[in-house]
């Protein structure tokens, strides 16, 4: 008999339990993925811009810029930004 694997694709990031999870997925929910994952895009977007900005006013290389960035990723996966 044959073994049969089905994946199930799930939005956002299952693993996000941080204390904002909950909110951030009724939210998904009150305005639909494709809405919500335009306004999330654009938030993280614009984000990385002022991150970018201010490594720039404090004289902070490319480099470490991108590592803020990084950065700033990792705590909103733990505070469950990216749910």
């Amino acid at each position: 008999s044959r073994t049969t694997v089905r994946l199930v694709t799930r939005m956002g990031n299952p693993g996000a339990n941080g204390p904002f999870a909950p909110l951030v997925r009724i939210l998904r929910q009150f305005v639909g993925a494709k809405r919500f994952n335009q306004l999330r895009g654009k938030a993280i977007s614009l984000h990385s811009q002022v991150i970018k900005q201010f490594c720039s006013q404090v004289g902070s290389s490319k480099k470490q810029a991108q590592g803020v960035i990084r950065l700033a990723k990792k705590n909103g996966e733990k505070l469950g930004f990216l749910a």
